[in-house]
């Protein structure tokens, strides 16, 4: 309660800013928003790879994910925008499934099994609320967020201010962010019923299925977690200057702490130290990936945007980020759209990413039972990665055609192959339209 107290009090501060100003308001201001904007997006993921980390590094990564999603920005006056994004994720995961793969006579990690984990949907909704000043250089804004699924949920609040300086040709953005979340824990089967059992083999999935190779099974490390709790909290700094009229450039640095439950429960860790364990061809963990409660991480990056004549733009970004668990990354992106009508436009990307590995992370079977923080999650390891891509824009700044009282103004398609060192492949379709009321 004292959350929600809390985030209302800042819309209300927000809100009455804006209508205070919009108070002493004297002669004609154009709006901000002219009238109601309404988007629909959807995207439709899926991979597949041989590193799973449910399984503790080696297996099916095999995953599916739709996403839709209605964001509406409405005016409230001609100062102030409230915007909220309502979505749904529906996924079916053959990795996941496998946190029980014993609902099957033949466990193995390269199948999906039946078990619950094997889907699950995610809900979200974000409110987020925008005053501008009267001479249109100063713009407020606060937001709030909530998303919910099987095993985790999070609340998200904060708020930032935009100044623009030299007739607009510099901008300069300061926002922060929390994000309060929750896990609801889920353990590999065998941990769960090993512990249950009273730290013995009798009950649970023992009673139906002999084990091989080392038939002593005693993960006596493993143990539930206490902390429950992730909170993440970000600061961000942006700045964007036009150079010249065919040359923008931006550069930002986030600031990112995160404290709580910072592994994922039921994602496994084998020892090489300790004689495996086997259900049929599926190897029984020895723990669960084990991480350090805090992490601080700092993205720097830079945006250079060219305009080279009324047909083309080049658009280039970098980044990198490092933090205290031995990571480095550097992601460059290239963009070029082609506008080949008044309403069409082309763009193809590219977009190269490499990282080192952290240093809590091992391939399976390679990690020490006497080591404090441990983890196979290859998304931690050392790779790089490609990933091509083309989309297709249609705009209609006139919005001819109409969908009940709506006017089609925009219809914006995306596909992306993404090709991992490891193995990881994935394709992503995105589309997005957008309607203004009229």
């Amino acid at each position: 309660m004292k959350r929600i107290a809390f985030i209302l009090f800042l819309f209300s501060v927000f809100s009455g800013i804006a209508q205070e100003k919009e108070a002493t308001e004297v002669g004609f201001k154009k709006r901000v928003l002219e009238t109601t904007e309404v988007d629909f997006l959807s995207s439709y993921y899926q991979q597949d790879g041989i590193h799973s980390a449910v399984s503790g590094g080696s297996g099916t990564e095999n995953l599916s994910d739709v996403t839709a999603a209605i964001v509406v920005a409405m005016p409230l006056s001609d100062d102030e925008i409230l915007t909220a994004d309502v979505g749904i994720s529906a996924y079916s995961s053959a990795s996941s499934s496998n946190i029980n793969p014993f609902d099957t006579q033949n466990p193995t990690p390269w199948q999906s099994s039946s078990g619950a984990s094997q889907s699950d949907q995610l809900a979200t909704l974000a409110l987020s609320y925008s005053a501008s000043s009267d001479d249109r250089n100063t713009i407020w804004n606060a937001h709030i967020s909530a998303s919910k699924e099987y095993d985790y949920s999070s609340l998200g609040f904060g708020g930032g201010i935009t100044k623009e300086f030299n007739d607009k040709n510099t901008e300069l953005s300061l926002s922060a962010s929390a994000y309060l979340d929750t896990w609801k824990p889920i353990y590999p089967k065998e941990l769960q019923d090993f512990k249950d059992n009273g730290n013995n083999l009798n009950g649970g999935i023992f009673n139906y299925f002999t084990i091989t190779g080392n038939t002593s099974y005693n993960p006596a490390q493993f143990t539930f977690h206490q902390d429950k709790n992730r909170n993440s909290y970000s600061v961000s700094l942006s700045l964007s200057q036009i150079i010249t009229k065919k040359l923008q450039l931006s550069v930002f640095l986030d600031i990112l702490q995160q404290q709580g439950l910072l592994s994922t429960p039921y994602q496994r860790v084998y020892f090489k130290d300790i004689n495996p364990s086997f259900i049929n061809d599926f190897q029984l963990a020895n723990d669960i990936e084990r991480l350090p409660d805090s992490r601080f991480k700092v993205p720097i990056g830079a945006r250079l945007h060219y305009y080279i004549n009324e047909r083309m733009v080049l658009r280039t970004y970098y980044r990198f980020y490092s933090d205290n668990w031995g990571i480095q990354s550097h992601t460059a992106n290239i963009e070029l759209p082609v506008k080949i009508s008044s309403k069409f436009t082309v763009f193809p990307m590219y977009r190269y990413y490499i990282q080192t590995a952290s240093d809590y992370f091992a391939p399976i079977n390679t990690h020490l039972s006497t080591e404090k923080y441990y983890t196979s999650d290859y998304d931690l390891s050392s790779f790089d990665a490609n990933q091509y891509g083309f989309g297709i824009n249609y705009t209609d700044i006139f919005t001819n055609a109409k969908v009940w009282k709506l006017g089609l103004k925009n219809i914006d398609f995306r596909y992306n192959h993404y090709d991992r060192s490891d193995g990881l492949q994935a394709d992503i379709i995105s589309l997005g339209i957008k309607f203004i009321m009229q």
